[in-house]
C-alpha cells in the first residue's frame, strides 16, 4: 500500500470552494452538516493519487470524533468518511461520467465507526488502510458493494487479536445520500463482526445479522459501532439467537447465499469420454479442459442472466491483504445470477444429458451441503460450487428455476466442466434427511460417502489432500 500520511482536512480551503472538485464539495457538505464544529478534520492522503498512478484509489478519508447519542445508548466513536469511490471531478480522470441522473462514480463511498478508547485524542489511522483495500477490491474488480453484503477478510481487522476478523456493510445511520453534480452517492457503513456472525449472515442473509446486532450493545448497538476490543460474538451474549432467530430465518427466508469458491470436482459416471472435446470426467489433480472464451462467457451469461434467484447477489469473499496474491473472485465471473430472464444456449455449446455423476468436495464445501438444500433449493433456488482449480464447477438446481438446462426428464447435465444437478422437491428432503451427520462439527472421519442408487447419484465429502494433490 502507498504511504498515507495525515493532513488537515477541507477547512483550509473553505474559502477556496470554487478550487474545488464538485463532487468533493457536495460530500464536505454533507460531513459538515453533520459535524459543523470540526470543519478542519483529519485526513489520510494517499501520497500519489490513483489517477496519477499511484496504488490507492482513494484520495482522502476523512476523520471525525462523534460524540454518540447518549439518549440511545451510543458511545463516543471515531467516524471515517472515503473519498473516491465516487466521482469526484467529472472529467475522466478516475471514473467515466455517465450523467447526473444515475450514480456518481460506483454511487457510493464507504464509512466506518470505530468506538473511541478512553484518553484517546486522535484517531487510529489503520481503518483508512482497511477503506483503501476494500477500495481496491471494487475497482479491480468493478463490483459495487450493497447494504446486507458481507465481506470475507479472515484476518483482525487492526493486524491485533482481536476476533473481529470480518465485515458487514449497511446504510450510515446518519450520512444522507447526496446528489452531486455527477450523480448521486450513498454511504456504506462498514461494520466489523466476529466468524460466528460472518457465518450467520452467509448461510441466512447479512440483513437479518444486522438487525440481530443493532439489539446487542456490545456488538454495535443502533449505530452498529465497531469495538475491536469485543471478545463475545451475539450468540455468546444470547445462545438462543441461533436457534430461535437465525435457522427459523432460513426455514422461513431460506439463504442469500448463492454459491462459493470450493475445493470439487465431479466425473461423469455413465461412460469414459469418446473424444477429446467430450468433457466428460473432470478430475482432480489433471489439467481440466478449458472452455474457449466465447463458451465460458455464454455459461457465465447464462447464470447471471438465466437462473431465477429470489435476493440479491452475495459478495464473494474477499482476501485480506495479506493473501493479496489471491485476487478476489469478480461478481462479473461469479456463478450467481441477477434477473430471472429465460436463456437460449449458445448453438456451440453442447448440452450433453449424463446418466450418473460423482461429485466430491472437500469438508468445507460438503457442510454446505445441508444450507444449499434447505436454504436455498427448498426455496426454489439454486447454488453453485465454482472451483478455485479451472473452469469446473457444480449448479443444484429446483424444478423451479427458469432458464436452467437441466430438467426432470434428464436432470444431468453439463456444459464443459460446468454441471448442472436438478433436485426435486421430494429428492431434495431425502437427500436432506440423509446427509445430516454433515451439519455436525465432529464430521472428522473422511472420506465420506453417500450414495443413491435408484437415482444414479453418488457424493463423497473427502480431505483437503485430496484436492491439493497431483494425482487422484
Amino acid at each position: 500500500m502507498d504511504e498515507m500520511r495525515p493532513s488537515s482536512g477541507a477547512a483550509a480551503h473553505l474559502g477556496l470552494a470554487s478550487l474545488f472538485p464538485p463532487g468533493l464539495q457536495a460530500i464536505y457538505g454533507e460531513c459538515r452538516r453533520l459535524y459543523p464544529d470540526q470543519a478542519n478534520p483529519l485526513q489520510v492522503t494517499a501520497i500519489v493519487k490513483y489517477w496519477l498512478g499511484g496504488p490507492d484509489p482513494l484520495d482522502y478519508i476523512s476523520m471525525y470524533r462523534n460524540m454518540g447519542c447518549p439518549g440511545q445508548d451510543v458511545p463516543e466513536h471515531w467516524h471515517y468518511v472515503s473519498l473516491g469511490l465516487s466521482d469526484l471531478y467529472g472529467d475522466n480522470r478516475v471514473h467515466e461520467f455517465t450523467g447526473v441522473e444515475g450514480p456518481s462514480g460506483f454511487g457510493f463511498e464507504l464509512t466506518f465507526r470505530l468506538r473511541r478508547e478512553a484518553g484517546e485524542t486522535a484517531p487510529p489511522t489503520w481503518p483508512a488502510e482497511l477503506m483503501q483495500g476494500l477500495a481496491r477490491y471494487v475497482f479491480q474488480s468493478e463490483n459495487t458493494f450493497c447494504s446486507g453484503d458481507h465481506i470475507s477478510w479472515h484476518s483482525p481487522l487492526d493486524n491485533s487479536e482481536s476476533r473481529i476478523q470480518h465485515m458487514l456493510l449497511t446504510e450510515d445511520p446518519q450520512m444522507l445520500p447526496v446528489q452531486t453534480p455527477f450523480g448521486l452517492v450513498s454511504f456504506l457503513q462498514i461494520v466489523g463482526v466476529c466468524t460466528e456472525e460472518l457465518q450467520a449472515a452467509q448461510q441466512w442473509n447479512g440483513q437479518g445479522i444486522l438487525d440481530l446486532l443493532r439489539g446487542v450493545h456490545i456488538a454495535g448497538g443502533p449505530w452498529l459501532i465497531t469495538d475491536m476490543r469485543r471478545g463475545e460474538t451475539i450468540f455468546d451474549v444470547d445462545p438462543h439467537l441461533q436457534q430461535e432467530r437465525v435457522d427459523k430465518g432460513i426455514e422461513t427466508d431460506g439463504s442469500n447465499l448463492s454459491g462459493v469458491s470450493a475445493k470439487c470436482a465431479w466425473d461423469d459416471l455413465s461412460r469414459p469420454p469418446e473424444d477429446e472435446d467430450d468433457s466428460r470426467s473432470i478430475c482432480i489433480g489433471s489439467q481440466p479442459r478449458r472452455l474457449s472464451d466465447k463458451d465460458t462467457e455464454q455459461i457465465r451469461e447464462a447464470l447471471r442472466k438465466g437462473l431465477e434467484i429470489n435476493s440479491k447477489s452475495v459478495l464473494p469473499p474477499i482476501s485480506s491483504q495479506r493473501h493479496s496474491h489471491d485476487r478476489p473472485q469478480s461478481r462479473k465471473d461469479s456463478l450467481e445470477s441477477e434477473s430471472s430472464a429465460a436463456i437460449v444456449p449458445h448453438e456451440l455449446v453442447r448440452t450433453r444429458q449424463l446418466e450418473s455423476v460423482h461429485l466430491k468436495f472437500n469438508q468445507e464445501s460438503g457442510t454446505l451441503l445441508p444450507l444449499c438444500l434447505r436454504g436455498r433449493l427448498l426455496h426454489g433456488r439454486h447454488f453453485t460450487y465454482k472451483s478455485i482449480n479451472g473452469d469446473t464447477a457444480i449448479t443444484f438446481v429446483s424444478t423451479g428455476v427458469e432458464g436452467a438446462f437441466a430438467t426432470e426428464e434428464h436432470p444431468y447435465a453439463a456444459h464443459g466442466p460446468w454441471l448442472q444437478i436438478l433436485l426435486t422437491e421430494e429428492f431434495a428432503d431425502q437427500m436432506l434427511a440423509d446427509i445430516q451427520d454433515l451439519c455436525t462439527s465432529e464430521m472428522s472421519k473422511l472420506p465420506k460417502e453417500y450414495s443413491w442408487p435408484d437415482k444414479k447419484l453418488k457424493i463423497s465429502v473427502l480431505p483437503d489432500t485430496v484436492f491439493d494433490s497431483p494425482l487422484q
